[in-house]
């Protein structure tokens, strides 16, 4: 006798997004997954010890151990789908110095002009389109790091100095302008390029 089996649709998963990083960031996270790991053991053995410690119902130490537990497990949950779900590219800034600058690109330092289309206001930035992650800000020049991620550039990216858009970012419609592109100084990456740090990946629920 067959049995009729509702047929369950499940989409593939989209492909690995393309994030541009600095040579070590790959050897971070791999350091960031270790050291939760290595977290969890002694929070497990702090569990293990709080439990042989009588009544659980009243034993705040067990449950201090269990939560925080649960909270390096979401932690590395969500490391590794950043992992799972990004295609992570090294690049080296040296090559920032010199590379062309007929377009827009990862490297460049730009200044922009976003007009927003309600009010007509017009305001003008100074950026570094940089690498995953990078939010720095150096006083000296009054350039910006501005992530390849982000919705702003990627809506600029492959744009001539002097062309503009039209796009729909998160505070609004804009119209967005490129007024002039070239290579950063070394002085000013040395500045702008911080330390690498572990990603701040917000939890899922």
């Amino acid at each position: 006798m067959s049995i009729n089996r509702k047929k369950i649709f499940r989409p593939p998963p989209p492909a690995p997004t393309t994030i541009y990083v600095r040579p070590g960031y790959n050897r971070v996270l791999a350091e960031e997954f270790e050291a939760l790991k290595l977290k969890r053991v002694g929070l497990v053995a702090d569990k293990v010890e709080a439990h042989s410690q009588g009544d659980l119902r009243e034993n705040f130490g067990f449950k201090a151990a269990k939560d925080a537990i649960r909270a390096v497990d979401r932690k590395m949950t969500a490391l590794d789908r950043f992992v799972a779900r990004n295609a992570f590219i090294e690049v080296d800034p040296a090559a920032w110095l010199t590379k062309p600058t007929d377009t827009l690109h990862l490297g460049h330092v730009a200044i922009l002009e976003k007009q927003d289309v309600a009010t007509k206001r017009k305001h003008r930035f100074t950026f570094l389109v940089t690498t995953y992650g990078e939010t720095a800000t150096d006083e000296e020049s009054g350039i910006e790091c501005l992530p390849h991620t982000s919705p702003l550039a990627t809506a600029v990216l492959g744009l001539a100095a002097g062309s503009e858009t039209r796009v729909k970012l998160p505070a609004g419609e804009s119209i967005l302008k490129v007024l002039s592109i070239r290579n950063p100084t070394q002085a000013e990456l040395d500045r702008l390029l911080m330390p690498i740090k572990p990603p701040e990946i917000e939890e899922e629920e």
